[in-house]
């Protein structure tokens, strides 16, 4: 008999969920995009309708609709949700208020309590996980900003005081459990629709972000993780917490009482790839159409054609600034008769690379880390050309990972542990996770955009800032 796991991945925009044989091959997978959030005044920023259910339970039907083994082999679910979200329950654990989105400003501060029908305060994997077997569960690993929790236990504080202090009581919240432990098993009528086998175990995991982490397969042995998605930010696992960190987040991992590190983020990072691609528009579709390629694999192939550096056309990227710098605006420099619009492309994805370049170094100033190798995921990562990039600027080996969503697998993976297939998170991974490609860095370029990074990159805003901040009541 063959034995398969599922993963979820609940994200901002879709859900992903993946089938794989215990070795970490993926042999289905689907996904069901969400429906845009609402914002019906300034700061609020929700779910619209149950659509986070929604998601998860479409994601599911259509992977199973891939999937050619017997769903009665699948031995287990692993439930992986969006971080820093809120979601507030009635008594019968359904909605008593639209979930609330982590882009939301109340979640800047603690629950204020003003609705009699809420009886449950807890996170997406809390919502979605009572949804899936009718347990009132979470993983403690999803909990960090504005609860209660104990980081020496996983559990919530046993101070009531504490609880207070967060605008909750105890009865308000959900019973935790570790990553890889069972937070229920899947209803009963969802395991007939699904074909399932009763029993079959729904497991805890952690916040997205840790998942990723857990299922890119880096280790606390100086390889670090880069996400490519719309907002890019790059992540370590280490043993201890570090208090007042200055330049990374510390949160929890998908292992317990272990840590992620979590770097300063690009805003609008592969977004403003995006961006790029709209200004060519149907020019764009049609070239990429007369080679057969896709639209991505066009621009990469003309991005390799020029030159590492792009001639000198340097791109600082700050699309989207801060709420501190809002005088902030994207800039590029050095246009000459040589730059095409590809040398605007590829100077974006240098841009890319330098910015978390930087906020890496900023990150390990304050840790002891010596990097070995860099793991790049999300959709960035299927370009060669950023992945070259990325390994010249780093001058270290960058690896592609097998797979459609390496959050999916960071969850199966939490589904074996359960299991006790493997004796612990870390065999499991080494066996799990498999990579596609390894780029080498090219010591000629290494040392090109080092300098170029050191000189000109690094010390560009104090020149810049000072003239966007003339620009910034005029246009604004």
């Amino acid at each position: 008999m063959n034995r398969y796991v599922m993963g979820i991945d609940n994200g901002s925009q879709s859900t992903k969920v993946a089938i794989y044989d215990v070795e970490g091959n993926e042999v289905a997978f689907g996904s069901y995009q969400l429906k845009e959030t609402l914002s019906p005044e300034p700061g609020v920023v929700i779910h619209p309708d149950d659509d986070l259910w929604d998601s998860v339970y479409g994601a599911i039907k259509k992977c199973l609709a891939n999937f050619s083994g017997n769903p009665k082999e699948i031995a287990g679910i692993g439930l992986c949700t969006i971080r820093c979200c809120r979601v507030l329950l009635n008594e019968d654990g359904h909605l008593a208020y639209p979930a609330i989105s982590w882009m939301d400003s109340r979640l800047n501060q603690p629950y204020i309590h003003s609705d009699d029908q809420v009886k449950y305060v807890t996170t997406t994997s809390g919502y979605l996980g009572f949804r899936l077997t009718g347990e009132f569960k979470d993983s403690a690993a999803n909990y960090e900003v504005h609860w209660p929790l104990d980081r020496e236990t996983l559990d919530w504080s046993p101070d009531e005081e504490v609880f207070k202090a967060y605008g909750l009581k105890s009865e308000m919240v959900f019973t935790l459990v570790k990553p890889g432990e069972r937070m229920g098993t899947l209803r009963q009528e969802l395991a007939e629709e699904f074909g399932l086998n009763q029993g079959v175990p729904v497991v805890a995991t952690a916040n997205d972000k840790a998942v990723e982490a857990l299922g890119s397969g880096i280790k606390d042995d100086g390889s670090i993780m880069i996400s490519l998605g719309t907002f890019i930010s790059s992540m370590l696992l280490r043993d201890v917490y570090k208090e007042n960190a200055v330049n990374f987040f510390p949160t929890l991992a998908c292992i317990p009482f272990k840590y992620v590190y979590e770097s300063n983020g690009i805003r609008r990072g592969m977004w403003t790839v995006s961006w790029f691609k709209k200004l060519i528009g149907e020019e764009l579709v049609t070239e990429a159409a007369k080679l057969g390629v896709s639209e991505e694999e066009y621009l990469n192939r003309k991005a390799q054609e020029v030159p590492v550096g792009s001639d000198g056309l340097i791109t600082i990227l700050d699309w989207l600034s801060t709420p501190s710098e809002p005088y902030r605006k994207g800039i590029m420099m050095g246009f000459d008769q040589r730059h095409t619009k590809f040398h605007i492309y590829r100077s974006i994805l240098e841009a890319i690379s330098y910015n978390i370049k930087n906020n890496i170094e900023d990150m390990l100033s304050e840790i002891d880390v010596t990097l070995k190798d860099v793991v790049v995921i999300g959709g960035g990562s299927k370009s060669d050309v950023l992945m070259q990039i990325i390994a010249d600027l780093f001058g270290l080996p960058v690896h592609r990972r097998k797979g459609s969503s390496v959050a999916c697998l960071g969850a199966a993976i939490c589904v074996c542990q359960h299991l006790s297939i493997y004796n612990d998170f870390y065999e499991a991974a080494k066996i799990m996770v498999k990579t596609q490609n390894t780029f080498l860095p090219k010591h000629e370029n290494h040392v090109l955009y080092n300098t170029v990074n050191e000189s000109i990159v690094k010390q560009v805003r104090k020149y810049t800032d000072e003239i966007l901040k003339l620009t910034y009541p005029i246009f604004n």
